[in-house]
């Protein structure tokens, strides 16, 4: 399996801690381009490589640290069809910190809209980046990363990722049953940590 991850910010680089923690290889890009990350990419580890966006985007499995209103701007970039996407993004307006009028919508559906074909799960978008940047293991369990998605065999296969880079995956089902998740709403901003 092969792991991108689009976007190297705050986000984008506690994820690549967390491969590099595990010496899981991943892709990292940013519209910076891949000279301007390689530093800090070789810098968390040997298993976190800096490429193309363009690149990136042919990952098995691609992780969208990116704000969600530049997700569109992905649509055309490539072939999206069985692809796994990753989205961890909160559709919220800065730096007033409101949340988006979607219309009703959830935003991971519209990320599952706007990437057609994809097979879209909602993971890694209800912890702090600075949270999310620190190990995973706290007061001998495992911190909680919630995954939803329409997508069984995606869910299953993200949530073995979410597993193997020490976090405690919760599956809590279709994009509409993960609604506890999207931001503002109970299961967002919140640290848990599962125990035994």
């Amino acid at each position: 399996m092969s792991y991108a991850i689009v976007g190297f910010g705050a986000i984008g680089q506690a994820l690549a801690r967390a491969f590099a923690r595990k010496n899981i290889p991943v892709t990292v890009a940013a519209r910076r381009g891949p000279e301007a990350i390689a530093p800090q990419a070789k810098a968390i580890g040997p298993t976190v490589t800096a490429s193309s966006l363009e690149d990136a985007l042919k990952a098995q499995t691609v992780i969208l640290a990116i704000p969600f209103s530049e997700i569109a701007g992905l649509a055309s970039m490539t072939n999206w069809d069985g692809r796994t996407v990753v989205d961890p993004t909160n559709a919220i307006h800065f730096p007033d910190f409101t949340p988006a009028d979607l219309g009703g919508k959830f935003s991971s559906s519209i990320v599952q809209e706007t990437l057609s074909g994809a097979r879209v799960v909602k993971a890694f978008n209800t912890i702090p980046a600075a949270i999310l940047a620190q190990s995973p293991e706290e007061d001998g369990g495992r911190r909680v990363v919630f995954l939803s998605g329409d997508d069984p065999g995606a869910r299953k296969a993200v949530s073995a990722l979410i597993d193997d880079l020490g976090f405690a995956p919760m599956d809590l089902g279709s994009l509409q049953d993960g609604a506890l998740q999207q931001c503002f709403h109970p299961l967002w901003a919140k640290n848990l940590i599962l125990k035994g």
